[in-house]
């Protein structure tokens, strides 16, 4: 015989918890969701900077088309269209200050000075691309979770 107070029966649901007091309920306020349209625009803003690799200054252009029409309408588009925005202007600032560093120690080659300044304006040149594509990518990973990511070496222009 068994004595257990247990069914034993293996087809009886478990019982279901108590409903939360409504004092409890009332003071939690939702954290703020995103859709899946709103991630994928917010990933779209970082995909899109890949654009600059084929067309020039599409890597400003089309993020900022995309950011300067969705902004409006979601939180998580402005927040990473303000962040892909940053960071390709910061890029194309230190893409612009390397070459102008490498231009002048090029013309002064004949110094000892200038190939000082040379060698890490090639290296920063190289590693600048590689810096931005991999950033995007995760970025663009980020993003399509509806997670916030910062680029790294960004400057704010937009806040």
């Amino acid at each position: 015989m068994n004595t257990d107070a247990t069914p034993s029966s293996a087809t009886e649901q478990p019982a279901t918890p108590p409903p939360l007091p409504a004092e409890t309920t009332q003071n939690i306020t939702p954290a703020p969701t995103s859709t899946n349209n709103d991630n994928t625009l917010a990933m779209l803003c970082h995909l899109l900077t890949l654009v600059g690799f084929v067309v020039p200054f599409g890597n400003i252009i089309a993020p900022l088309i995309l950011w300067l029409t969705k902004k409006d309408e979601s939180p998580l588009v402005d927040q990473h269209g303000k962040e892909a925005l940053n960071f390709q202007i910061s890029i194309g600032i230190y893409t612009i200050t390397a070459v102008a560093l490498a231009f002048i120690s090029f013309l002064l080659i004949f110094l000892l000075i200038p190939i000082l300044i040379l060698i890490p304006a090639i290296i920063i040149l190289v590693a600048l691309p590689i810096l931005d594509l991999v950033c995007t990518i995760i970025a663009a990973v980020q993003a399509s979770d509806g997670k916030h990511y910062r680029y790294p070496l960004s400057i704010r222009f937009f806040r």
